[in-house]
């Protein structure tokens, strides 16, 4: 137990202590940060944890005049006849009490550091079902044997069900890191069921790659992985090898259209270690995913709507169809002048914008007539009926045209909505009890500019509001979290903050995180992170390593 004294309990009569917070006076000379955690002896023995908000230096200087007038007014160079008395004072706010007291700590009580048990206990980082998020680092500046190393684990029920579920992270591009931090928890959990291997519990992870090559190398080893990193995975109690049973899918594609960042060199390795499929999208199967093409376009009269159901519900002739080619000729016939085809409801300018939007995305190779299986082929729900617990999918989307990345980021999460539901034929004990699921710029499906009616926003708030029942997690990352429609971030059990601006810190989002910590926001390094969950007392400042999986450049 640490009984380091670094100062008192100071209780004003225009700042008395509360049972929310309290001031205490330390040394002018100890360096202090915000997130730290002290202790408090308080009444019956107990004793009150606080954590660091707000760090202040004061003088007996009743003014800043005085400080002008006492350096020669104003001469930069003179020095001051009489020297101030100096103090910091500090504005903690209380989070604990070991025998659970609430009034307020007494004025002139010995304020000291806490040791590694303490900061634990007080922060409530003891939880079961414990899944590492990262480690905290106290008193940095404090003699070694007063500095707290420590990791830092969620309760995972609280993180992936069935108490709570979703994680949301928000900062700006490239310094937050937001995809290495996501991968790091998601390692963490892969880490923990391959191990435990709980009887009544499994899980299976969808990852969708929407930059460059960013995760088409996660079950290789990170080969720049140095031996700081190393120290710090063995600190965790976590393993640095990479991603275990991992596949990935990519776009078919033709030397014309390539369709994914991966060169051959990756295909070709990935190809000779039998982890790699090429997704499809026939007419006769994927006609009723139409609708995922209209994502972002705002049918306020729903002529657009209307047309799919006369496709899907195979009015006319789009019963006989059986290929995209014979699909596209027909859309011919009703957009041509005079057509015998055209519906009195549906005129033909709908049907001529309806081509107009979906032309670009069904020319797309991916838009082909047959599956070859035998020769690595598949479809989207072909491959995710056949998910097993542990099983990785990196699912390539990143050199897609934006219309068709939500097509296949759609048609991934209806194909899991329906495997949790039953709709294919699969026994229900061979299907992962929590299917996870990261994506990145979430802003391009879920922002509040995206229409009310987008099936893919309907579908994401359908999944933040119940999928913790159906078993359906979302992990998911963008630049700013005050686009974010709040169905979807109010529903997320726990959320990450990287560095971000200070425009975005002045929305609404951030009033309830101290304003100290907000302001912090703005000077986060990579590796660092802000994070709040259910199960903690206070917002913690996280940690985290380079990840263990080869990262292309």
């Amino acid at each position: 137990m640490s009984n380091t004294v670094i100062g008192k309990v100071a209780a004003t009569e225009n700042r008395p202590t509360t049972i929310d917070d309290f001031f205490f006076w330390t040394s002018q000379n100890l360096i202090l940060n915000p997130f730290d955690v002290i202790k408090v002896k308080h009444i019956n023995d107990s004793i009150t944890y606080g954590v660091i908000e707000e760090i202040s230096h004061i003088t007996d200087s009743p003014s800043y005049l005085t400080s002008y007038i006492s350096n020669d007014f104003g001469d930069v160079n003179a020095s001051s006849n009489t020297e101030r008395i100096g103090m910091n004072y500090i504005k903690a706010a209380v989070i604990g009490n070991t025998k659970n007291i609430y009034i307020p700590v007494q004025n002139g009580q010995e304020v000291c550091f806490a040791d590694q048990e303490e900061v634990k206990d007080a922060l409530g980082l003891t939880n079961k079902n414990p899944v590492v998020c990262g480690y905290i680092k106290m008193y940095e500046n404090a003699d070694e044997r007063n500095r707290v190393l420590l990791p830092v684990s969620f309760n995972s029920d609280f993180l992936i069900g069935p108490e709570g579920a979703h994680l949301n992270i928000s900062g700006i591009s490239g310094l937050a890191a937001k995809t290495s931090y996501a991968m790091f928890l998601l390692k963490a959990i892969q880490d923990k069921y391959m191990a435990e291997d709980p009887k009544d519990d499994s899980v299976a992870f969808i990852f969708l790659n929407v930059k460059g090559k960013d995760l088409l190398g996660i079950d290789l080893p990170n080969a720049e992985l140095d031996e700081k990193d190393k120290n710090i995975y063995k600190m965790l109690n976590l393993s640095t090898s990479p991603f275990k049973n991992v596949k990935y899918l990519y776009p078919y594609y033709t030397a014309a259209n390539r369709n994914t960042y991966a060169n051959e060199e990756i295909v070709s390795s990935q190809k000779d270690r039998n982890i790699i499929q090429f997704y499809k999208y026939i007419y006769e199967q994927d006609k009723d995913n139409l609708d995922l093409l209209f994502s972002n376009i705002d049918d306020t009269t729903q002529t657009m709507d209307s047309i799919i159901n006369h496709i899907i519900s195979e009015q006319g002739k789009f019963g006989q169809i059986k290929t995209w080619n014979e699909f596209n000729e027909e859309l011919d016939e009703y957009c041509r002048a005079g057509s015998t085809k055209i519906d009195k409801e549906i005129a033909i300018a709908s049907w001529r914008k309806f081509k107009r939007i979906i032309n670009k995305s069904i020319k797309n190779p991916v838009f082909t007539n047959r599956v070859a299986y035998d020769n690595k082929e598949t479809r989207i729900q072909d491959a995710i009926i056949r998910l097993n617990k542990n099983d990785v999918y990196v699912i390539d989307i990143a050199k897609l045209d934006e219309t068709m990345q939500g097509f296949v980021f759609g048609d991934v999460i209806r194909n899991v909505i329906n495997l949790k539901l039953g709709q294919p034929e699969r026994e229900e004990e061979g299907i992962p009890k929590k299917i996870i699921i990261f994506i990145d710029e979430l802003n391009k499906y879920a922002s509040s500019d995206v229409p009310k009616n987008s099936p893919i926003l309907q579908q994401l708030i359908d999944i933040a509001e119940r999928g913790r029942s159906l078993g359906i997690v979302l992990f998911s990352a963008e630049q700013f979290r005050s686009v974010i429609n709040e169905r979807v971030t109010g529903n997320c059990s726990t959320h990450a903050y990287g560095r971000t601006n200070a425009i975005e810190i002045s929305k609404k989002d951030y009033k309830f995180i101290p304003r100290t910590y907000i302001n912090m926001m703005t000077r986060l390094k990579q590796g660092e992170y802000i994070i709040q969950n259910p199960i903690f007392r206070s917002v913690l400042k996280i940690n985290f390593p380079n990840p263990v999986y080869k990262q292309y450049k």
